[in-house]
């Protein structure tokens, strides 16, 4: 007997299969696209790469560092390669290797000028762009502690070997660049590309930041594409939302630790010490460094946030510290404030949680304090300093 199908079943089953083959289809497409989208991001500049060892300092000191090599890099009209940032985990005798991405987003950066992370250079490129036996690192004169002479030994110490290490990444020969210096006037950029054409060195890989310290003036405002990475920035909002909700805030570093105040003893022989031109100005045009800018004691502390609530009307306070975070103290002396931390510690929340704060109050010498600063001023959101400008010695709560 003949199977009648009735036109409505029939009618049903087709638009089920058309369904599915149209289903299938976008799969596809979206996978093709996706293989498409992949193959454009890895395709070799011809312009060549930056490349170098963030191994100055802890993150403030290589944040700064980061702004002037991508000013750099953009100048060369060089991929940046987007190296981990290093931290010391203590007592751990060798530097920890944190993907840049664990901490900030790389879409954003892309606005400004091309990059890439470290890792998807050394899995996708190196060996047809870098290749092991052809692999020059760049040092602006011969390091002179070290296994060998006249060379940059790029990997002794640490963080420097553990950096490289990461990559597998053994070196061939040096190269020293002076008299050349990371400038990014049109002069020096010609110089730059004139002896070290991409042709014969389509990677400069330094041993060190190719950048100055503090940030220069100029480089600030790079700070706008630093954008906290979804897991940062979900960490900061939950935080804000379960102890803070929609209350305005007030956040504030204490730089507190033992080895800040031995270092502030030096002041006066590096008056312009770590990110003190934050303050001071580039040309010290805002005077010079004191003490109590640089180690604050708690009569300043109270002082400067007396000042701040009275002006604001805010009764929240976040506390960012490295050592005493004084929560007691500072509850005893304003009753009416909450004090609030985050738990545990995590320094790249605390910053992003500074960053969002409703005002701000930092140590003017501290990096720290100068990425968070960095931060506000893109975002034209209020700050101020401990102690600055300076205040009448004998001036009352």
């Amino acid at each position: 007997m003949e199977t009648v199908i009735h036109p409505s079943r029939f009618s049903s089953n087709l638009q089920k299969k058309l369904s599915t083959m149209m289903a299938v289809t976008h799969v596809l497409f979206v996978l093709l696209c996706s293989v498409i989208s992949l193959g454009s991001e890895i395709q070799v500049d011809p312009n060549g790469y930056v490349m170098y060892c963030p191994c100055m300092g802890r993150f403030g000191n290589q944040a700064d560092h980061f702004l002037g090599v991508l000013s750099f890099a953009k100048a060369l009209d060089r991929t940046l390669v987007l190296p981990p940032w290093v931290e010391f985990h203590f007592p751990a005798p060798r530097s920890v290797q944190v993907p840049f991405d664990v901490y900030f987003q790389v879409k954003p950066l892309l606005e400004f000028h091309r990059v890439i992370t470290m890792e998807s250079f050394f899995e996708n490129l190196a060996d047809e762009v870098w290749p092991k036996g052809k692999r020059t690192v760049f040092c602006y004169q011969a390091r002179t502690y070290g296994a060998k002479e006249n060379d940059c030994n790029a990997k002794e110490g640490n963080p420097f070997g553990p950096f490289w290490d990461t990559f597998n990444v053994e070196f061939d020969s040096s190269e020293f660049y002076q008299p050349l210096y990371h400038d990014v006037t049109h002069s020096e950029i010609k110089r730059w590309k004139e002896r070290y054409p991409v042709s014969k060195f389509p990677v400069l890989a330094f041993t060190g930041a190719p950048a100055s310290f503090p940030v220069q003036q100029q480089n600030v405002g790079l700070h706008k594409y630093l954008k906290w990475s979804d897991n940062i920035a979900a960490q900061r909002d939950k935080f804000i939302k379960e102890n803070i909700g929609d209350e305005k805030f007030v956040g504030i570093h204490l730089r507190l630790g033992s080895d800040f105040e031995n270092a502030c003893k030096h002041l006066d022989s590096s008056p312009n010490m770590f990110a003190a031109v934050q303050c001071l100005g580039y040309r010290n045009e805002h005077g010079k460094a004191s003490q109590e800018m640089c180690y604050q004691s708690e009569k300043t502390i109270f002082r400067d946030l007396s000042k701040v609530l009275k002006s604001t009307g805010y009764s929240t306070v976040f506390i960012a510290t490295d050592s005493k975070d004084l929560k007691s103290q500072l509850s005893k002396k304003f009753k009416k404030v909450k004090f609030v931390k985050h738990s545990p510690d995590n320094a790249h929340v605390d910053l992003a949680i500074l960053g969002a704060s409703d005002y701000f109050i930092g140590n003017c010498i501290s990096t720290f304090t100068a990425f968070v600063k960095r931060e506000r001023d893109v975002n034209n959101k209020p700050s101020k300093f401990w102690d600055f400008p300076p205040s009448k010695k004998h001036e009352e709560l």
